[in-house]
């Protein structure tokens, strides 16, 4: 079933005496939105045993639409592109040093030194190549970072991560011979279905891993994920607004 999947983006509070209210008034209460709204899936599907991380995706966003999210308490983010990440983390680490960092968009070998250097997670390790670099880079910096395996679930062309097919042998290959500390796997459903069966094949792969983390949903479809069986949802346009892309 083919359908269109759409983001709720919540009123902002206007503030007395102002118009519209201040940017961090209309950040502070999307993440109360959006807390509220995961709190409520978690007791609705599991109870409040179970812990979700929400990741904050601040991609194309500048520091000034970040620094309110941290003044709120909101501590993990998520960054497609190592280029943009340094040109504004190190300045806000500076006044958040225990903000922690995944890296959710496509690592080119090229730049793994830097996400190296720069993130605590790296989400998107979706093929062999990758995994041994990042191998290597582990080993000359002494320095190792939790992966998550990219799954491309619904199988599209145009999207990054392995076959569903081949996530077990290479999660098996990354954590066993390459000595990679896997703790999950990702993935990304097509836009334009319905996420639910999608979510339950990465469900039912988590299980076969033997994973502990499963990081799925994002802001038009994260209680689904929720309901699922995510441990993290990456919430961008729902927390921070529309993107500006031009």
């Amino acid at each position: 079933m083919r359908r269109q999947r759409l983001v709720t983006i919540p009123r902002p509070i206007v503030a007395v005496g102002t118009r519209d209210g201040t940017k961090a008034q209309v950040t502070h209460e999307r993440l109360d939105f959006i807390r509220a709204r995961m709190h409520k899936a978690i007791h609705r599907f599991d109870g409040p045993e179970r812990h979700v991380e929400l990741v904050a995706v601040s991609k194309t966003f500048g520091a000034e639409d970040i620094r309110p999210l941290l003044e709120a308490g909101q501590r993990v983010f998520g960054e497609n592109r190592v280029q943009e990440a340094k040109s504004k983390w190190p300045d806000l680490r500076q006044d958040f040093p225990d903000a922690k960092l995944h890296l959710i968009g496509p690592l080119q070998t090229n730049k793994i030194k830097d996400a190296v250097a720069l993130f605590d997670v790296i989400e998107s390790v979706d093929r062999e190549k990758l995994a041994r670099a990042l191998a290597d880079e582990f080993k000359r910096t002494s320095r190792s970072l939790p992966v998550f395996i990219q799954v491309n679930i619904g199988r599209e062309a145009q999207k990054a991560g392995i076959d569903p097919g081949e996530a077990i042998g290479f999660v098996s290959l990354c954590r066993d011979e390459l000595g990679l500390e896997v703790v999950g796997l990702m993935c990304i459903p097509p836009f334009d279905e319905a996420p639910g069966p999608f979510f339950a094949q990465m469900k039912q792969l988590q299980i076969e891993a033997g994973l502990p983390y499963l990081s799925m949903g994002m802001s038009a479809d994260f209680e689904t994920a929720i309901e699922m069986g995510a441990t993290h949802v990456r919430v961008g346009s729902a927390l921070f607004g529309a993107r500006d892309y031009t």
